[in-house]
């Protein structure tokens, strides 16, 4: 037996069967956790915004349209409450310090792997939450521009802009001296 499509699961949900949406849920956690960590380096918070997204995402299951694919839409919240809690917060939030090591490195190999992940982790972290955003949407996320047009509801030219100057402040910041 294959499993349910989204669209049927939405319309389950929204007639109260809270299993199909547990289902929706366990489907894209992952996607959304993800999001939610690249643009807010912290765990911690990306769980609790994570979480709140799938929350906010069931109260308004009635104004979203089934025939519409559901994990662009849930990314979407997930990044909206990323963007207003980095706006709210401003001084972005220490980095993890979760990282998996390659264990066929030498341990020199490993803590030079490890020291520029973290150089590119910060240098994320400092960037504009506009710009942060495209680029976790299309180097982590592997979105095409036009759909990260579409799930931000900006026009392309503008996120061919921002993608622009992001990497030109990703280069900046990882190859200014220290």
């Amino acid at each position: 037996m294959t499993a349910p499509a989204d669209r049927d699961l939405i319309l389950r949900a929204r007639r109260g069967e809270t299993e199909a949406y547990g289902e929706l849920v366990a489907r894209h956690q992952t996607n959304v956790f993800n999001v939610c960590y690249r643009m807010l380096h912290n765990r911690h918070d990306a769980e609790d915004l994570a979480q709140e997204a799938f929350i906010r995402a069931l109260d308004r299951l009635h104004t979203f349209d089934p025939e519409r694919e559901f994990g662009p839409w849930i990314r979407r919240v997930a990044t909206n409450l990323c963007l207003n809690h980095l706006e709210a917060q401003k001084p972005t939030a220490p980095l993890d310090e979760e990282r998996d090591e390659d264990k066929t490195q030498s341990p020199g190999e490993q803590a030079e792997v490890k020291e520029r992940s973290e150089q590119i982790r910060a240098a994320l972290a400092s960037l504009p939450p506009r710009y942060r955003v495209v680029v976790e949407l299309r180097h982590y996320q592997d979105l095409s521009y036009d759909e990260i047009a579409k799930e931000l509801s900006l026009p392309l030219s503008d996120v061919k802009s921002h993608l622009f100057r992001a990497r030109k402040l990703l280069a900046e910041k990882l190859h200014a001296p220290d």
